[in-house]
């Protein structure tokens, strides 16, 4: 008998259970309640969130490919798949492995859809840096990100990370991953009644049973012990998965692919059939098993990694089996596709399951209103007057560099394999990562961004502000934005004040999409990132992919050579609200974010790809933490082979000078060219209405920031790089 402490303990609650009663119109068994335990999880499911994900644009400029795991955008016959996922919770519980198994799923949604993986990228936030638990996380974190990357051979090629105290007792992992094949070669994660279901990949074990029910939909409660639910992750195995599947799948003998991720067989089983308007007969005594004695539903729910479940033309199991034994890999036929869209299971020659595949993989969804949470107008207000102005500003902008938000990530990214493939263009540090696509001229730009205590304060806004940054991102590099994917992550979905800033967060990423024609292909929802210390930031992560259409036109963000002439594309602004400089210098996280307008925004993107493409300028960098100081200096100082300098003197301080130098004020972007560009790039700024104002000019070994003659920045480079370069370091070395 199925009692209320088994099925809560499987995270399902009374109206769940009795929903099951009412579909089957009997008691489950207990393995069909452990399938509907993990396939009716809120990280499977979209219980909550599925409402609004509908609403998301679909359309772009390119011809648009959604699909079951991942989606992308078709070029020239070539089909780009992307996708971002999160692997929070595992990572808060076992960093490395969580963040390993994270970076081996994200691999498998893009693989599986017959893309071969090109690009991955991590957006990472931590705890503070002074607590010794957020740098455990963090090492572990990029520990697994190396270990599992480098060795299976996808070059990490960017992302981002950030420390707040918000996300203290639950680490964010979101990873995100790009791939390239043929638009005929891809395929769709759906079985064809009369043909067979293979299992291919490892061993089933017990790893990670209940991860996607038990873990990742339920918030961290104090003395919890979850570590049974993270899985464990082997990227040789991985690495020969690939080969063997996209082995298959030229082979023209799969008719349907589906990674097991979360809810492992059981989710693969039932969306499978789903989306091929079929059943199946599944005889669990042919699944490939490393554990003795494990029972039908640990078999069910178990996520162990790199095993993939396959529709293959009836006849040709054989071809499949050879392929993968090739490759040392197992590859067993567990049953066959039927056409009357039921799942029959059984085990020791028994029937344990018999379930309609509509019932397990279409959740229900819960109605929530969102409630605007107490005190946040209080957190909206600013009073800048109360702020005095210090006019140290050399001291401030030294102390930004060396905030861990604003830093070089170099500590971090210079253990990444970056150039396996040797297809890097642009290499981790700039705007935006860029890969070269082999064969033609054209290449990928490709960004994560979110600005988390912008959304924090103004969860619309600041979700406009982190889809538009990403495409100021992109077109730094000289792509055009194509596509978007996401991963949205936030608090208790069950609670109205938490789950306002998602409903915000998700009209705001719409308006932004709209506003630049940009559509989005995949992406992830993870709920429930609460510890009892209380929820993070709304952290709805922005992965964007431009394309360049000439790779040997792609721009980079440092000054090139002395002597150019320095100009600011956008305006300055009289804010100081959510900035980095607010938070150092006055340790406040508060005021109104800065204001965007989507059409100024897009006259400035035009305006920047079309001097990037007519070669009028040498760099282009965007202005976001820190403000226009902070981009200035890292142009200055983020050449790998040489630092140029710079003398400001054109900048208009006829507001705050903190804000000129620090505020973030969106929409601005500095590029450099030589000086007979100048008068070009103002032609087509003014033709596109974006703000043009020439700012200085790049030489020397300093960087030096003029007001009415007088210096009020003179900073050497050897300092500021040292400074930007080291601290991330040192704070992982001390944990100051």
């Amino acid at each position: 008998m199925i009692t209320p402490e088994i099925y809560k303990g499987l995270g399902l609650d009374d109206f769940a259970y009795k929903r099951i009663l009412s579909l089957l119109g009997r008691e489950p068994t207990f393995t069909e309640l452990a399938m509907f335990s993990v396939e009716w999880s809120e990280h499977c499911g979209y219980c909550h969130s599925r409402q609004w994900l509908k609403l998301l644009p679909k359309k772009g400029p390119f011809k648009v490919l959604v699909g079951e795991d991942s989606g992308g955008i078709v070029i020239d016959g070539l089909a780009v798949v992307f996708k971002a996922e999160s692997h929070n919770h595992p990572s808060q519980v076992e960093p490395k492995q969580g963040a390993a198994t994270g970076i081996g799923g994200i691999l498998r949604d893009i693989f599986t859809a017959g893309a071969r993986p090109v690009a991955l990228l991590d957006s990472l936030r931590f705890g503070p840096l002074s607590d010794s638990y957020s740098r455990y996380l963090l090492k572990g974190v990029v520990d697994g990100i190396q270990s599992y990357g480098n060795c299976v051979g996808v070059p990490t090629v960017g992302g981002e990370i950030y420390f707040n105290e918000s996300y203290k007792g639950n680490c964010l992992v979101n990873v995100m991953c790009v791939g390239l094949a043929p638009e005929s070669n891809l395929m769709r994660a759906k079985a064809s009644a009369g043909n067979s279901i293979m299992y291919v990949g490892s061993a089933t074990g017990r790893d990670g049973i209940g991860g996607c029910s038990v873990l990742a939909s339920a918030e961290f409660s104090e003395g919890e012990e979850k570590r049974p639910s993270v899985q464990i992750g082997d990227p040789f195995t991985e690495k020969c998965l690939i080969e063997a599947t996209l082995e298959i799948i030229n082979s023209g003998y799969v008719l349907g692919i589906k990674d097991m991720g979360a809810a492992g067989l059981t989710c693969s089983i039932s969306e499978m059939a789903l989306a091929g308007d079929a059943g199946m007969d599944i005889d669990l005594d042919k699944v490939p098993l490393r554990e003795k004695g494990m029972q039908a539903w640990e078999i069910m729910m178990s996520e162990s990694q790199e095993r993939m479940l396959v529709c293959v033309k009836a006849g040709k199991e054989p071809d499949i089996e050879k392929i993968f034994a090739k490759w040392q890999l197992n590859a067993a036929v567990l049953g066959k596709a039927t056409g009357d869209g039921i799942i029959r299971i059984k085990s020791g020659g028994k029937p344990i399951v018999e379930v309609k595949a509509e019932f397990l993989a279409e959740a229900p969804m819960y109605e929530v209103k969102g409630k605007k949470p107490e005190g946040i107008e209080e957190l909206n207000r600013l009073d800048m007057k109360s702020l005095p102005v210090s006019g140290k500003f050399n001291e401030e902008l030294l102390t930004l560099l060396s905030s861990p938000n604003v830093a070089s990530k170099q500590q971090v990214y210079e253990q990444y394999d970056h150039m396996v493939g040797v297809d890097t263009v642009s290499l981790p540090g700039s705007d935006s990562a860029v890969v070269r696509i082999k064969g033609i001229e054209k290449g990928l730009a490709i960004t994560t961004d979110c600005p988390s205590k912008y959304c924090f304060l103004d969860p619309f806004r600041g979700s406009q502000i982190a889809v538009a940054e990403a495409v100021r991102n992109l077109v730094c590099s000289g792509a055009k934005p194509a596509g978007l994917t996401d991963c949205l992550n936030f608090g208790n979905p069950e609670r109205p004040d938490r789950y306002w800033y998602f409903e915000r967060c998700a009209e705001g990423i719409i308006s932004a999409c709209e506003a630049f024609n940009i559509p989005v292909v995949s992406g992830n929802v993870s709920f429930y990132n609460e510890s009892p210390e209380g929820q993070i930031y709304p952290t709805p992560m922005i992965g964007m992919v431009g394309i360049i259409d000439d790779i040997n036109k792609t721009c980079t963000q440092e000054f090139k050579r002395e002597g150019d002439i320095i100009i600011l594309l956008g305006e300055n602004k009289d804010e100081l609200g959510g900035s980095e400089w607010l938070e150092r210098a006055h340790n406040l996280v508060k005021g109104p974010v800065p204001s965007i307008d989507l059409e100024k925004e897009a006259a400035l993107e035009k305006t920047v790809l079309e001097i990037i493409d007519k070669g009028l300028v040498h760099s282009a960098h965007d202005c976001s933490e820190g403000g226009l100081a902070v981009a200035l200096a890292e142009c200055c100082v983020s050449g790998r082979d040489r630092m140029t300098g710079a003398v400001i003197a054109g900048l208009d301080f006829n507001m705050r000078k903190d804000a000129v130098l620090f505020g973030e004020a969106q929409s601005r972007i500095v590029v450099s060219c030589p000086v007979e560009s100048v008068e070009e790039v103002k032609r087509i700024a003014k033709r596109n209405n974006a703000p043009f104002r020439v700012i200085g000019r790049t030489g020397g070994d300093a960087l030096k920031i003029l007001d009415s003659g007088k210096y009020i920045i003179n900073l050497k480079l050897d300092n500021v790089r040292n400074v930007w370069s080291n601290s991330l370091a040192e704070y992982l070395a001390v944990g100051k």
